[in-house]
Formats: structure tokens, sequence, C-alpha cells
């Protein structure tokens, strides 16, 4: 019997077929995708509306003609240009310190050895468990004993310290390949270096993640810099829409959603740009136990 040529055996490669989704699982992801898009397209389109159209029935959802006068209106009846400096830099500053410290702390948890560490860790995970409002009482008292009512250090100090950055870059630390940190230990890289040079360019989604989150809630953060001020230049802009309703009456709902927008569209426009650094983040400190 002749022997078959091998160039005529040819492997057959097969295709890998992706499994269809069952039909109900698109269905709910359009449902879920609509009830967190409707009220956004609301706010949008009653900030363009004027009061009648807005109080018209049936719902009307686009405005016959752009009414760009609310956004004008809102922005005379109250200082609104105050409102973004001081939500700029409590923003700015509060984000910075708190990346800072979620790093060096995270870094402490991951690779160094101390007394009591695993205790603490359990303390800073029980902190988690905590809400913020429990504590308002001593830090308003203690930001008072400092004299640091109204200003800036006095809304930005108390939050400083984030326990789920820390606790997310610990673990997204964890992951990281130990040959790594090997190298860098015995080529003589400090903590410091290791830190700098080493840990942080190659946790760069997880530290991304971290800051937007603290960007976020810095932003819109409005109770305690509520209690930490008492003069209107000092005001950040969520406590802005509340002097916005007090100042133009809540029947004037075109001129109170154009305020919102201002307030909204900078950290839909920052999620926007970055949502694909938070996916990355969490799921790379999902991995790791």
């Amino acid at each position: 019997m002749a022997a078959v040529p091998t160039a005529a055996v040819t492997p057959v490669r097969r295709r890998r077929t992706r499994p269809r989704r069952p039909l109900w699982a698109y269905a709910l992801l359009v449902l879920a995708g609509l009830l967190f898009a409707i009220p956004l397209f609301w706010l949008l389109s009653s900030s363009l509306k004027t009061n009648a159209e807005i109080y018209s029935w049936p719902l009307q959802w686009l405005p016959s003609a752009p009414n760009l006068a609310n956004f004008t209106r809102a922005w005379e009846s109250a200082p609104f240009d105050s409102f973004f400096v001081n939500s700029i830099v409590v923003t700015v500053a509060g984000t910075l310190g708190k990346v800072v410290l979620a790093v060096s702390t995270a870094y402490a948890f991951a690779f160094l050895r101390f007394p009591g560490k695993n205790i603490l860790f359990l303390f800073m995970i029980g902190a988690l468990m905590v809400p913020g409002h429990v504590t308002l009482l001593v830090n308003y008292i203690t930001i008072s004993n400092l004299g640091l009512i109204n200003t800036y250090a006095g809304i930005i100090l108390p939050g400083l310290a984030s326990a789920f950055g820390t606790f997310l870059l610990r673990q997204h630390f964890l992951s990281l390949p130990a040959e790594v940190m090997e190298a860098a230990s015995i080529d003589g890289a400090g903590h410091v270096r290791r830190l700098i040079s080493f840990v942080v360019p190659m946790s760069r989604p997880a530290v991304v993640t971290v800051a937007l989150i603290a960007v976020i809630d810095e932003w819109n953060s409005f109770v305690w810099p509520l209690i930490a001020t008492n003069s209107l230049d000092m005001r950040t802009l969520p406590i802005g829409l509340m002097f916005l309703k007090d100042a133009e009456g809540i029947n004037d709902w075109g001129v109170i959603m154009a305020g919102t927008v201002f307030v909204v569209l900078p950290m839909l426009l920052v999620f926007l740009f970055a949502q694909k650094y938070i996916i990355t983040g969490l799921a790379g400190a999902a991995i790791r136990k």
C-alpha cells in the first residue's frame, strides 16, 4: 500500500463558536439600561423645556424648541462660579490625598511585615461597614477645635482615609508577579523605589479606579461640606443646587434641572472616558483572595 503524502493530510480546524445567550438575558440588559438612561434623558430634556412642557400630559419627551435660557437663569440665580471653584479644589486635593494614602497603606499591608498587621487589616475591613454619618459629630468637633470650620482643609481632611481604596489596591498588589519584586529587592531597590518604579506602574488600572471613585465621591459629597462650611462662598456644587432650589422655588423645574446638569455633566464625561479602567481595576482586584 502506498504511503499517503504528509502534505495531503491537513488537520481540520474547528471554529470556536461562542455559546448563544438566551433572549431573556438581552431583554434584562436592555431593561437595566433603560432604568438608568431614562432618568438621565429626562433630566437633559427637562433642562431645555419650559415649565408648561414639563408639566404637560401626556408626557412630552422632547422640547418643542430648546430653551437655553434655563442655563443662563440657573447660572445667574446662584454663584455657580464659586461653587465650581470650590468643588474643583476639594475634588482635586481630596482625590490626591486619598490616592497617596491608599497606595502607601495598601503597599504596607501587601509587602511589609509588622506586628498586628492582620488585626489592623481586619479593623480596616470593619470600617467599610460603618456608615459615614456615625462619625459626623466627632469629625465636626475635631475640625472645630482645630479652627478649620469654613476652610478647604476642614472639608478635605476628615475624608482622606479610604478603607475601600486601600482594600482594593491591597488585593491588586497581592496579584503582582513575585519575581518582579524579588528582582527589585536583589537590585537594591528600597520600598519607596519599589512602590514608585514597579508597583504603581504595574497597577495603573487599579490606581486609576481608586482615583475615579474618589473623584466621584468628593464631587458629589453633600452632608459634610454642608456641615463644615457656613458661608455661601465656600459651598460646593451639590449644596449650590439646594440654594438654587430655594432661590427659584420648587415650581421652576426647568432652571433646577439646568443647574443639575452643571453638577452631573462633568462626572458623566469622566466616567465615559475612564470606564475601561474601572472595569479592569475591579476585575483585577477580584482575582486575588
